[in-house]
């Protein structure tokens, strides 16, 4: 696995790390068993701090997606992966038809994101409406249930 470091983006570099993990384990790229790169192939390739690379590990190790092992290094535990993510799937399919068509109308990077960050939001919001709670009963004596 090839990391890309964007600097300038107000995002912490241990965080790109995960996030591209994430992705990776989403998409099918890693799946359980897979070895990360060390820190040290890691720090070669990006010119980052090794804690950050280490930093960035033992978040993933927390999350329960890998696992360090002593002096073999680290290792993938689990998959995010969906059925509708996998290559050739017909949602990646349509997906793909879909960017095509962006780019031919002539949209940018930026206003597929926009594009994409809106229907996102639409689909799937960060904070879906809370169910009713039931009624709290107030005649009720306090210590009586």
């Amino acid at each position: 696995m090839d990391f890309r470091i964007e600097r300038n983006t107000g995002v912490a570099p241990y965080q790109q790390i995960v996030r591209q993990v994430k992705q990776a384990l989403r998409l099918g790229q890693l799946v359980p068993g897979d070895k990360l790169p060390s820190a040290s192939e890691v720090v070669a390739a990006t010119a980052i701090n090794p804690n950050t690379v280490l930093k960035a590990y033992r978040e993933l190790e927390h999350e329960g997606l890998v696992e360090t092992q002593q002096g073999r290094g680290t290792f993938v535990r689990t998959s995010l992966a969906q059925p509708g993510t996998a290559s050739g799937s017909p949602l990646r399919d349509g997906l793909r038809v879909w960017m095509a068509s962006a780019r031919a109308a002539g949209l940018e990077r930026e206003d597929v994101a926009a594009l994409q960050a809106a229907e996102l939001d639409t689909f799937f919001p960060l904070h879906p409406p809370h169910p009713p709670r039931p009624p709290v009963r107030r005649d009720t004596a306090i210590g009586e249930r």
